[in-house]
């Protein structure tokens, strides 16, 4: 399935049992040996919420949370009939989500995703830093310079505003700021090009998979970050490589709101 291209195979551990999840995700993530995927979801029973899901990146690392991961999950279990709720909550190392489903004909198309409150003391994003903050500080990656702004979303992110991110080079610069040492658990990082208030574009590099067609939460980070820069409005549509997700940041509650598509592509067996 993917969100926004943003895609991952999935595995439905309420009939299967997998021992090796690190291992298995490096192996379907493959786009030459394997399926090909940003990294492997497995979609499990919980006992605090109504479903749990785990997340491996394609190098094999666990990570905290996925929005796009988490809307496909959404879709998979209303389809397949292990919910007939059109809001339930998912279990994640980031905490507890809340997924309003919006079915079409008996399936899901798209889902809204209560993710939580922004994180933006630095040293629980995690970043190493002499403040409480990371707001529009400029490091010197070597031999480029950024203003980044820190926020995490259960995940690390750093987000960038810039023009011309369509020609950025995110290959060299992407890996070098993921694995820069003020990131004791690294970092995923976004380059936001504003296009109004309202709107604006991103390129995204993961941690641990590299560039990929659309994070979700790194879309709620980014909008958080141009909020706090006096960039975009609370509400705003950040448009990915892989489609467009709309975003609000409620200042009532300090929740981040994303909604955004969920598709799935095939379902098939594989021998491991």
């Amino acid at each position: 399935m993917h969100g926004a291209g943003n895609d991952y195979v999935y595995i439905d551990c309420f009939r299967e049992k997998i021992e090796n999840p690190e291992k298995i995700a490096v192996w379907v993530s493959d786009r030459h040996k394997g399926i090909g995927s940003d990294g492997l979801v497995l979609i499990m029973p919980s006992e605090t919420c109504d479903f749990r899901m785990r997340m491996f990146n394609m190098d094999g690392s666990e990570a905290q949370m996925c929005g796009n991961a988490s809307r496909c999950v959404g879709k998979y279990v209303y389809d397949e009939g292990y919910t007939d709720k059109e809001q339930i909550t998912l279990e994640t190392k980031a905490g507890v989500k809340v997924l309003d489903l919006f079915p079409v004909n008996g399936k899901v198309e798209k889902v809204k995703v209560d993710m939580g409150e922004p994180i933006l003391r630095s040293r629980e994003i995690p970043v190493l830093w002499k403040d409480e903050n990371v707001i529009n500080q400029v490091i010197d990656f070597h031999p480029e310079k950024y203003a980044i702004t820190c926020v995490s979303m259960g995940n690390p992110h750093a987000v960038i505003f810039m023009e011309g991110i369509d020609k950025l080079e995110l290959e060299k610069i992407g890996k070098k700021i993921e694995n820069h040492p003020m990131f004791p658990e690294k970092v995923n990082v976004e380059f936001i090009e504003v296009l109004s208030p309202s709107h604006a574009k991103m390129r995204v590099w993961e941690r641990g998979s590299g560039e990929t067609l659309a994070c979700g939460t790194g879309a709620c980070a980014s909008l958080v970050a141009a909020v706090l820069n006096d960039k975009l409005n609370r509400k705003a549509t950040i448009s990915l490589l892989g489609g467009d997700l709309e975003l609000e940041w409620i200042e009532e509650n300090n929740h981040v709101l994303m909604t955004g598509p969920a598709t799935t592509v095939f379902q098939g067996e594989m021998e491991i």
